[in-house]
């Protein structure tokens, strides 16, 4: 991912700046394509960061693991309103970066919410990560550190 989004500047819900490189080095990354307007976008936006919070927040050592919220949202303010309210701590692609559409045209994307999970080089371990966390929970995520091919100590 870093490959994909190297030289980048992310955000987080408290307006916090961080690089791309320094977020996502050595971790399997989410992107997760949502809007605050969109009904199931919010119906599934409470799993993730359930999922998220047990990885990365509460687990130790946490989990090699970042989601990054790509925003279909119809304004920055409606951004990051929908991140205020219902994200985890996790990052996002500033909503004035053109590079959101790129994604968006690069992952396939025509519908939200959809959560594709990509290795380091951005390549893609699946496009149905919401699909794996609903049915599956973490158990999932071994998986995607398997095929991430991402040197950890982890054992979820």
């Amino acid at each position: 991912m870093v490959d994909v989004l190297g030289g980048r500047r992310l955000v987080t819900y408290d307006g916090t700046w961080v690089e791309a490189e320094a977020a996502l080095q050595n971790k399997v990354v989410a992107l997760y394509f949502a809007a605050g307007r969109c009904a199931p976008s919010r119906d599934f936006t409470p799993l993730i960061c359930d999922f998220y919070a047990e990885l990365v927040d509460q687990a130790r050592p946490s989990a090699p693991f970042e989601v990054v919220f790509v925003s279909a949202d119809g304004s920055a303010q409606e951004m990051l309103d929908f991140m205020r309210e219902l994200h985890g701590a996790w990052v996002a692609l500033p909503f004035h970066d053109p590079y959101r559409h790129e994604l968006r045209t690069r992952y396939h994307i025509v519908a939200i919410p959809r959560l594709v999970i990509v290795k380091p080089s951005g390549d893609v371990i699946t496009d149905k990560g919401q699909k794996q966390i609903r049915e599956r929970g973490l158990a999932c995520f071994q998986n995607w550190v398997e095929a991430a091919d991402i040197f950890q100590n982890f054992s979820g």
